[in-house]
């Protein structure tokens, strides 16, 4: 019956405060983009909510040995051995009973716990006793409505740990996928690469040939013009005019007088 009422108050705890994150929320989504991802995760959380979580009712209930007994301070150190003993805290409620009178339970709270046993408080110590052996060795029955409601929280982070592992796993596996493609991608980038460098090549080399070809023409075209005006100058040489015909001339012997002739 716990059950049933826990259920609807989580769902609608859950529900108002989504409608009340929601009024703050639109007024920042301003592209219908944002509106889908609200909505989906809006949707996603009533998923969660409206899960069915009766089936851990059942492990509500565990068994353990008392190891030691405290009577003066009330305390039991119950040994016991499952792996859900993690999602019992400090104060939460226990009741015990024994297979004699499994009608018959008490009332304790946890105020301590190792990976093996469990320090439980018995408010009513006096009064279990007369209904229930108590002693060393002594096996127990327990119930925790508590270790319930904390598993039902622990299945609702599971169920996010796992969504975001599964994201997680498609992440790793693209990034995988990207790694083991890189060589491929390099030997890609290096064919398209070496094609544009032979490319480059045969143009640097149609460059040379054709500056080569200049050269060729332009030493070709230099001697010719050497040798027009060598043959310019020849025959500048031949049909020079000279502006006298008589040459100056001097004896020897005498350097006052001059004489053309």
């Amino acid at each position: 019956m716990a059950m049933t009422n826990h259920l609807p108050y989580q769902t609608n705890r859950i529900n108002s405060c989504l409608f009340k994150f929601s009024r703050n929320f639109f007024g920042f989504c301003h592209t219908k983009a944002m509106r889908m991802l609200f909505f989906f995760l809006l949707f996603t959380s009533q998923v969660f909510a409206s899960k069915d979580t009766s089936h851990l009712d059942l492990l509500g209930e565990f068994s353990g040995r008392i190891s030691h007994i405290n009577e003066p301070a009330a305390l039991l150190r119950i040994k016991v051995d499952f792996t859900n003993l993690k999602y019992l805290n400090t104060r939460d409620r226990v009741e015990f009973w024994d297979q004699t009178y499994p009608a018959q339970r008490c009332t304790s709270f946890v105020v301590g716990k190792s990976n093996d046993y469990l320090l439980l408080k018995v408010p009513n110590y006096e009064f279990c006793e007369r209904f229930m052996f108590m002693a060393l060795g002594t096996y127990l029955h327990f119930y925790s409505r508590d270790l319930v409601n904390n598993l039902k929280m622990g299945t609702e982070v599971l169920d996010i740990l796992l969504k975001r592992r599964l994201a997680l796993e498609g992440q790793v596996t693209r990034e995988t996928r990207e790694v083991d493609i890189h060589i491929e991608k390099v030997n890609a980038v290096n064919g398209r690469f070496e094609v544009l460098r032979q490319k480059l090549l045969a143009e640097w080399q149609k460059e040379l040939s054709d500056l080569e070809e200049d050269r060729t023409v332009n030493l070709r075209n230099l001697e010719n013009a050497r040798a027009k005006l060598n043959e310019v100058d020849k025959k500048l040489e031949i049909y020079r005019i000279e502006d006298e015909n008589l040459k100056v001339d001097r004896w020897a012997l005498d350097p006052k007088l001059y004489l053309k002739k």
